[in-house]
């Protein structure tokens, strides 16, 4: 069968089973089945594919008619221009997540150590590790075992050295960290059910949800980060894009300070910055003391 035949049928059934992306999906799983890429297509659309791979397509074809989402189909996804991992047990890495990273990067001096909660796939923190250009130390958690061995598995493809601890939170950590990431649960529980069903249905619930109103690990991860962060210590958390208000307040109530908020490339709310100075926590103390003898 030509490749152009094969690819046409593609788009039409994803087109009919209301895929946002039918034309780009029906590409990426012909590819996948067959290996041939895009730029070969293009100057030769009447090469012939072979029977089995045209019976592959159509097997595949008929699982992302059903939603499924087409990373699970091929098994990757890319990230800050990587390769990674993904499968049910981890969160999909999305392109708003991207703006995390480089904001870390800004951030970052050598031998810092940088602490991923809520790790999943690792994307965030290995993207860092990744794409640095002074040596860091890296750790990522997760209350998922089976979250941190797609963790590792990115890690070993890449090339990259980092330390994953199963925890719930900060729990099982120790030490002191320069900046701590997060992309934690923010999604209300009675709003899950409203998602597409590639997100509803096939990411991971314990990575969606984020309690009655969205913002039960903002609270957590505020109260608890401090007794991990190392003076002047960055925390850098993404937020849902009507959460910025919400999230300032609890981050401030714990005492961080220089807080930002940034926007992503659409002009939503995407990132709470803030920094956590123990040694003026401390001056503040021995102030109120004083005042107080």
């Amino acid at each position: 069968m030509e490749l152009q035949q094969i690819y046409k049928e593609g788009t039409e059934k994803l087109q009919a089973a209301g895929i946002e992306d039918y034309a780009l999906d029906a590409w990426l799983l012909l590819e996948y089945v067959s290996g041939i890429r895009r730029e070969k297509a293009l100057a030769a659309p009447d090469m012939e594919v072979s029977e089995e791979d045209v019976k592959a397509y159509r097997a595949v074809l008929s699982q992302r008619e059903k939603r499924i989402p087409l990373q699970h189909l091929i098994g990757e996804q890319r990230f800050m221009g990587l390769s990674f991992l993904v499968n049910e047990e981890v969160l999909i890495p999305r392109q708003d997540t991207e703006n995390l990273v480089v904001s870390a990067l800004f951030l970052c001096k050598e031998h810092d150590r940088i602490l991923d909660l809520c790790t999943g796939s690792g994307c965030i923190l290995l993207s860092v590790l990744c794409l640095a250009e002074v040596p860091l130390l890296g750790t990522g958690s997760d209350i998922s075992e089976k979250a941190l061995a797609v963790a590792e598995e990115n890690a070993r493809r890449l090339g990259v050295s980092a330390q994953f601890i199963q925890s719930d939170l900060f729990r099982s950590l120790t030490g002191t960290y320069d900046l701590i990431l997060c992309n934690p649960p923010y999604i209300p529980t009675d709003v899950i059910d409203t998602l597409s069903d590639e997100v509803r249905f096939h990411d991971p619930r314990i990575a969606l949800d984020g309690g009655e109103d969205g913002l039960t690990f903002y609270r957590k991860i505020a109260k608890e980060a401090p007794a991990y962060m190392a003076d002047g210590a960055h925390l850098i958390l993404e937020i849902g894009s009507d959460e910025a208000a919400d999230v300032s307040a609890i981050v401030k109530a714990a005492g961080f300070t220089d807080l930002t908020v940034q926007k992503d490339l659409s002009g939503l709310d995407r990132l709470i910055i803030a920094m956590y100075n123990n040694r003026s926590e401390m001056a503040e103390n021995t102030a109120g003391r004083n005042r107080n003898v």
